[in-house]
């Protein structure tokens, strides 16, 4: 467990960052509180596992809408244990309504003035959109011309290939019937050169026999 006191400097009072330290607190799971100073900063104290502290007090270094920490000042302690969660504490009732409703005020003028140039960039958004359909279409048409002439040239190819392959396939079985012919030629051959071969031998066979009066 750590402790830590921090101050936070710079546009931190009447833009919500309070809210925004409670709400980064009670992510991170870190008990404390965070409260508004006379001078102007704001202080946090708050205590939880060491390394959760450090990210923590690296997310609430924060520049965004209307909050602006400029400056941080940093003090390690023992931790107590005393807090159940992290809270905010308020000060003088009449005040902290004032500040917060002078909080709202702002958001809601920066909320307006988002909406105002959300809805400026729809209307020139809508126009362009219109613009790059109308191009769309005509470059759509252009397309499937285009499409339509390759794919003429695809089926005049396809008709060219069929027609190389019907003559490979001829090919091949002429190739087959020569095959054929040639295999029975070598086999007659074969035939005929076995014959005289086995003649010669039982000749041969004979006049070994009467040389040795076996006949």
């Amino acid at each position: 467990m750590k402790r830590a006191n921090i101050i936070a400097k710079g546009k931190v009072q009447k833009v919500g960052y309070r809210d925004f330290v409670q709400d980064s607190a009670r992510e991170f799971g870190i008990t404390g509180y965070v409260e508004n100073l006379e001078d102007g900063n704001v202080k946090v104290v708050c205590e939880g596992e060491e390394p959760k502290i450090e990210d923590f007090i690296r997310g609430i270094k924060v520049e965004r809408d209307f909050i602006d920490v400029v400056e941080t000042s940093l003090e390690y302690e023992e931790p107590t244990g005393e807090f159940k969660l992290f809270k905010i504490k308020y000060g003088d009732v009449p005040e902290e309504l004032g500040d917060r409703l002078g909080a709202a005020l702002i958001y809601m003028g920066a909320t307006n003035q988002k909406i105002d140039a959300g809805r400026e960039e729809n209307k020139q958004g809508f126009g362009m959109l219109a613009e790059k359909s109308d191009e769309g279409r005509e470059e759509n048409k252009q397309g499937f011309g285009m499409l339509a002439g390759k794919m003429d040239i695809m089926l005049e190819k396809q008709d060219g290939t069929i027609e190389a392959i019907k003559g490979v396939s001829e090919k091949i079985d002429s190739g087959k019937e020569e095959i054929v012919t040639e295999i029975s030629s070598l086999r007659a051959d074969l035939r005929s050169y076995m014959e005289n071969k086995f003649a010669r031998i039982e000749h041969e066979i004979e006049g070994i026999k009467a040389k040795i009066g076996m006949t």
